[in-house]
Parts: C-alpha cells; structure tokens; sequence
C-alpha cells in the first residue's frame, strides 16, 4: 500500500471508532508501518474524529521523527509492540468504556481479562494481559510491554484503556473492537451465570485457528 493510502485509511478508521464512541475527545493513538519501515502515528492532542492524514507523524526507519507533527506521548508503548513482535504493523490504543470498567474490577483476571464468552474474541486477541497504572505518557508502560516479551498482542492498561497490535492496521482495528464489544457482554453479565466456552471448546478454537495462546 502506498504512503498516501495508507495516511488515509489510518484517519478513515480512527474516525469510524470515533464516529462510534470507542473512543472519545483527544483520547486515543494509532500507529501503523509504512513500505520503508517507518511509521505514521496519530499526533499528540488529536482526535480520532478529527486527523488530518498530511499532518500525521512521520518516522522514518531508525525511528527518527522527519515529518508532521508532534507524535502522541504515548509512543514508548507503541515501540515497545513494534520492537517485540515481529508480527507488529500497526498499534491502536483507544480509551474505550467498558474496557476501562472491566480492568477496574476486582474479580478480573490479570492474566486473561476476557471471559470465554464467544470464539472470536480467542481467534482475534489471545490472552490479554492486565498492566497496572501508569500516568498517561510514562515510559514504563512501554517498559511493562517489552517484559512480556512479545507473548502478548493486546494489553489492558489499568484504569486507562486497551492496547492492541496487529499484522496491520485493520486487523488492529477489528481485534480491538472485539476486546471491547467482550468487555461489554462481560459487564451485562455481571452478577449472572452465563454459558461460557469450556476448556476443550476453548482448546478447539485455539488449535483451529492456530492462536497465539501463551499459557
């Protein structure tokens, strides 16, 4: 995909999460790998509603800043991604309610925060990790990244909101709407007893779908 498409369907996602209250004000990033190795990266104080595909940050491939403008103060948990996994072509983090609420429940698993509820949610994200608070900005949530040593593809940050990396920037997209759209059943059946996948129904997910599964 050349540069100039890839600027504009960086902005034309971000605006439908936005359109669609995933995210919300200046809240949120996106990242996404250009043909070179560089990266476009939404900039700080932006909306997602908002972005202007000739005003996105540019780096180049050494990770030097050559274009656009100020890059979110987020990027040291972008470069955490990008540097631990291979794999990595884009990076969203969005502040997304029911997300939030769920890493600010006491019965959430730190481990894997999503309950088994539906299949998609295994093929598409894994086990999410649960990272603790940071102050937004604070280098050593890329630092919590990088200890998970790329076995993650999708963390939930305390109090703050979901991280999430992908072979590109929509499949980052879809996953982390998956992890939302579960976050959201997870919460409606609070207090219930749902149906929920069984170990083996999980295990068949995982080996037909060859998901990344770290135990």
């Amino acid at each position: 995909m050349s540069e100039s498409a890839l600027r504009e369907q960086i902005c034309e996602l971000a605006r439908s999460l936005f359109d669609r209250g995933l995210t919300h004000g200046s809240t949120g990033n996106i990242s996404a790998r250009t043909e070179d190795g560089g990266l476009l990266v939404s900039p700080t104080g932006t909306s997602f509603g908002r972005l202007d595909p000739a005003r996105l940050s540019r780096f180049d491939a050494s990770g030097r800043l050559i274009g656009g403008d100020p890059p979110t103060k987020e990027m040291p948990l972008h470069a955490a991604f990008y540097d631990t996994r291979s794999t990595a072509g884009a990076v969203v983090h969005l502040h997304g309610t029911h997300s939030v609420a769920l890493s600010m429940l006491p019965e959430t698993d730190p481990d894997n925060v999503l309950p088994p509820l539906t299949p998609y949610a295994i093929m598409q994200l894994g086990r999410v990790k649960l990272l603790p608070f940071f102050v937004p900005g604070d280098p050593a949530m890329g630092d919590a990244v990088r200890g998970l040593a790329g076995k993650r593809s999708a963390v939930l940050l305390a109090n703050h909101g979901p991280v999430v990396a992908g072979r590109d920037v929509v499949a980052a997209c879809n996953a982390i709407e998956e992890l939302e759209a579960t976050a959201k059943l997870a919460l409606l059946l609070r207090g219930t007893s749902p149906r929920m996948l069984t170990a083996a129904q999980q295990r068949a997910v995982i080996t037909r779908f060859d998901v990344e599964w770290d135990e």
